[in-house]
């Protein structure tokens, strides 16, 4: 086997096999965060966004776009979820944006954990974009993974 898993030793790209791998429980925890001027945080938290509720839409955008994986970027496998969980929480200059997946699988979720977290992100600059076209999304990253042959990773602290 290759360092590479996504690659074969000519160098082609390729799914991984997981057909051998038990089943297992996996568990991705993933997170960023989009800046924004205060009035749009004071908007979003009081309801005064005229497209609606902004973390009600983001929420569920997130969970369609985990579901989506598999059919987004070209070497994951599509995947049965059993759970998304996305929290959102406001600090002085934004939005702090955490998901949650789980699966009993042969494949670990970091990547719907991810995608879900930017595309609760994207929603929010969708759904805000007429009050504030500055907003910006980043320090997204994986905090946290259980299962699987690799076994735990937490992210330190920055």
């Amino acid at each position: 086997m290759t360092e590479w898993t996504h690659f074969d030793d000519s160098g082609a790209a390729r799914m991984v096999d997981v057909s051998d791998k038990p089943v297992s429980q996996r568990q991705a925890t993933a997170q960023g965060r989009i800046d924004m001027q205060s009035v749009t945080l004071e908007k979003i938290k009081a309801g005064q966004i005229g497209k609606g509720d902004v973390f009600g839409v983001a929420r569920l955008a997130a969970i369609m776009g985990a579901k989506k994986v598999g059919d987004l970027i070209p070497l994951c496998h599509p995947l049965g979820l059993d759970s998304v969980d996305i929290d959102f929480e406001t600090d002085d200059t934004g939005v702090i944006i955490t998901a949650t997946c789980r699966i009993h699988g042969r494949t670990g979720v970091e990547m719907e954990a991810m995608t879900a977290v930017s595309i609760a992100a994207l929603t929010i600059y969708d759904m805000c974009k007429a009050v504030d076209r500055a907003m910006c999304i980043g320090a997204l990253r994986l905090i946290h993974k259980s299962g699987g042959r690799s076994g735990e990773y937490r992210a330190e602290k920055i």
